[in-house]
Protein backbone atom coordinates (compact mmCIF):
# COMPACT_ATOMS: atom_id res chain seq x y z
CA UNK A 1 0.00 0.00 0.00
CA UNK A 2 1.28 3.45 -0.84
CA UNK A 3 1.26 5.79 2.12
CA UNK A 4 0.08 9.30 1.65
CA UNK A 5 1.91 12.41 2.85
CA UNK A 6 2.21 13.23 6.56
CA UNK A 7 -0.31 15.76 7.77
CA UNK A 8 -3.19 14.17 5.86
CA UNK A 9 -6.10 12.45 7.52
CA UNK A 10 -9.44 10.91 6.64
CA UNK A 11 -12.45 12.03 8.62
CA UNK A 12 -16.24 11.92 8.33
CA UNK A 13 -17.74 14.65 6.16
CA UNK A 14 -19.01 17.59 8.21
CA UNK A 15 -20.20 21.15 7.73
CA UNK A 16 -16.61 22.26 8.41
CA UNK A 17 -15.49 21.00 4.98
CA UNK A 18 -15.54 23.32 1.96
CA UNK A 19 -17.35 21.06 -0.48
CA UNK A 20 -17.96 23.84 -3.02
CA UNK A 21 -14.24 24.16 -3.78
CA UNK A 22 -13.67 20.45 -4.43
CA UNK A 23 -12.97 19.74 -8.11
CA UNK A 24 -12.16 16.27 -9.39
CA UNK A 25 -12.96 17.14 -12.99
CA UNK A 26 -15.77 14.56 -13.01
CA UNK A 27 -18.97 16.60 -12.74
CA UNK A 28 -21.25 13.89 -11.27
CA UNK A 29 -18.72 13.22 -8.49
CA UNK A 30 -18.22 16.94 -7.79
CA UNK A 31 -21.97 17.59 -7.82
CA UNK A 32 -22.60 14.68 -5.46
CA UNK A 33 -20.18 16.07 -2.86
CA UNK A 34 -21.57 19.61 -3.20
CA UNK A 35 -25.29 18.81 -3.27
CA UNK A 36 -26.09 15.30 -2.08
CA UNK A 37 -23.46 13.89 0.28
CA UNK A 38 -24.56 15.88 3.32
CA UNK A 39 -28.17 14.80 2.86
CA UNK A 40 -27.17 11.15 2.43
CA UNK A 41 -25.12 11.29 5.63
CA UNK A 42 -27.95 12.93 7.61
CA UNK A 43 -30.47 10.40 6.28
CA UNK A 44 -28.02 7.56 7.05
CA UNK A 45 -28.16 6.12 3.54
CA UNK A 46 -24.40 6.55 3.04
CA UNK A 47 -21.34 7.51 5.03
CA UNK A 48 -18.95 9.98 3.43
CA UNK A 49 -15.30 10.29 4.37
CA UNK A 50 -12.98 13.06 3.21
CA UNK A 51 -9.21 13.22 2.88
CA UNK A 52 -7.96 16.57 4.15
CA UNK A 53 -4.69 18.23 5.02
CA UNK A 54 -3.94 19.86 8.34
CA UNK A 55 -5.70 23.20 8.49
CA UNK A 56 -7.31 22.81 5.06
CA UNK A 57 -11.08 22.78 4.72
CA UNK A 58 -11.15 21.76 1.04
CA UNK A 59 -11.16 17.97 0.66
CA UNK A 60 -8.32 16.42 -1.34
CA UNK A 61 -10.65 13.50 -2.03
CA UNK A 62 -13.62 11.60 -0.69
CA UNK A 63 -15.37 8.26 -0.72
CA UNK A 64 -18.72 6.89 0.36
CA UNK A 65 -19.74 3.62 1.96
CA UNK A 66 -23.19 2.07 2.26
CA UNK A 67 -24.73 -1.29 2.99
CA UNK A 68 -25.91 -3.27 0.01
CA UNK A 69 -26.57 -6.83 -1.06
CA UNK A 70 -25.69 -8.91 -4.06
CA UNK A 71 -27.94 -11.54 -5.57
CA UNK A 72 -26.29 -14.93 -5.28
CA UNK A 73 -26.84 -15.44 -9.02
CA UNK A 74 -24.62 -12.41 -9.79
CA UNK A 75 -21.48 -14.02 -8.38
CA UNK A 76 -19.24 -16.07 -10.66
CA UNK A 77 -20.52 -19.66 -10.51
CA UNK A 78 -17.46 -21.26 -8.85
CA UNK A 79 -17.70 -18.74 -6.02
CA UNK A 80 -21.50 -18.87 -5.73
CA UNK A 81 -21.35 -22.65 -5.24
CA UNK A 82 -19.32 -22.13 -2.05
CA UNK A 83 -21.76 -19.61 -0.56
CA UNK A 84 -24.89 -20.35 1.50
CA UNK A 85 -28.03 -20.63 -0.59
CA UNK A 86 -29.47 -17.31 0.56
CA UNK A 87 -31.04 -15.31 -2.29
CA UNK A 88 -28.80 -12.31 -1.47
CA UNK A 89 -25.43 -11.91 0.21
CA UNK A 90 -24.55 -8.90 2.42
CA UNK A 91 -21.96 -6.51 1.03
CA UNK A 92 -20.51 -3.03 1.44
CA UNK A 93 -20.76 -0.59 -1.45
CA UNK A 94 -18.16 2.07 -2.11
CA UNK A 95 -20.52 4.23 -4.09
CA UNK A 96 -18.01 6.94 -4.96
CA UNK A 97 -14.27 7.52 -4.81
CA UNK A 98 -12.88 10.81 -6.09
CA UNK A 99 -9.59 12.67 -5.87
CA UNK A 100 -9.27 16.37 -6.64
CA UNK A 101 -7.78 16.98 -10.09
CA UNK A 102 -4.68 18.75 -8.76
CA UNK A 103 -3.98 15.90 -6.31
CA UNK A 104 -3.95 12.97 -8.74
CA UNK A 105 -1.08 10.50 -9.14
CA UNK A 106 -0.01 10.93 -5.50
CA UNK A 107 -1.43 7.70 -4.06
CA UNK A 108 -4.48 9.36 -2.50
CA UNK A 109 -7.00 7.07 -4.22
CA UNK A 110 -5.19 3.99 -2.95
CA UNK A 111 -4.90 5.52 0.53
CA UNK A 112 -8.66 6.13 0.67
CA UNK A 113 -9.43 2.67 -0.72
CA UNK A 114 -7.35 1.02 2.00
CA UNK A 115 -8.96 3.25 4.63
CA UNK A 116 -12.36 2.02 3.41
CA UNK A 117 -11.08 -1.57 3.52
CA UNK A 118 -9.97 -1.10 7.13
CA UNK A 119 -13.38 0.31 8.10
CA UNK A 120 -15.11 -2.75 6.63
CA UNK A 121 -12.75 -5.07 8.51
CA UNK A 122 -13.40 -3.24 11.82
CA UNK A 123 -17.18 -3.33 11.34
CA UNK A 124 -19.09 -5.76 13.55
CA UNK A 125 -21.79 -6.21 10.91
CA UNK A 126 -21.18 -9.05 8.47
CA UNK A 127 -20.28 -8.15 4.92
CA UNK A 128 -19.19 -10.85 2.50
CA UNK A 129 -17.94 -8.57 -0.28
CA UNK A 130 -16.77 -5.04 -0.98
CA UNK A 131 -18.45 -3.73 -4.14
CA UNK A 132 -17.69 -0.82 -6.48
CA UNK A 133 -19.35 0.50 -9.61
CA UNK A 134 -16.51 1.68 -11.86
CA UNK A 135 -17.48 4.80 -13.79
CA UNK A 136 -15.26 3.97 -16.76
CA UNK A 137 -12.53 1.59 -17.95
CA UNK A 138 -9.78 3.51 -16.15
CA UNK A 139 -11.63 3.18 -12.86
CA UNK A 140 -12.20 -0.54 -13.48
CA UNK A 141 -8.47 -1.00 -14.14
CA UNK A 142 -7.67 0.86 -10.90
CA UNK A 143 -9.82 -1.56 -8.88
CA UNK A 144 -8.53 -4.63 -10.71
CA UNK A 145 -5.01 -3.79 -9.47
CA UNK A 146 -6.35 -4.53 -5.98
CA UNK A 147 -7.81 -7.97 -6.83
CA UNK A 148 -11.33 -6.79 -7.66
CA UNK A 149 -13.22 -9.03 -10.11
CA UNK A 150 -16.24 -8.32 -12.26
CA UNK A 151 -19.51 -9.59 -10.85
CA UNK A 152 -21.19 -10.01 -14.22
CA UNK A 153 -19.16 -10.06 -17.41
CA UNK A 154 -19.76 -6.91 -19.41
CA UNK A 155 -20.81 -4.80 -16.42
CA UNK A 156 -18.72 -2.30 -14.51
CA UNK A 157 -19.68 -3.68 -11.09
CA UNK A 158 -16.67 -5.21 -9.40
CA UNK A 159 -16.19 -6.92 -6.06
CA UNK A 160 -13.59 -8.38 -3.75
CA UNK A 161 -14.48 -10.79 -0.94
CA UNK A 162 -13.82 -9.28 2.49
CA UNK A 163 -11.76 -12.39 3.33
CA UNK A 164 -9.33 -11.35 0.56
CA UNK A 165 -9.20 -7.82 1.98
CA UNK A 166 -8.23 -9.30 5.35
CA UNK A 167 -5.30 -11.08 3.66
CA UNK A 168 -4.06 -7.73 2.34
CA UNK A 169 -3.73 -6.54 5.95
CA UNK A 170 -2.08 -9.68 7.32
Amino acid sequence: MTSTAPGLRIEPLSDQHDRESFASGVEPLDRYLRQQAGQDVRRRVASCFVLVGDGDRVPIGYYTLAATSIALAEFPEPLAKRLPRYPVVPATLMGRLAVGARHRQQGHGEFMLFDAFSRVLRNDIASYAFVVDAKDDNAAQFYQRYRFRFLVEGSRRLFIPVAEIAKLFS
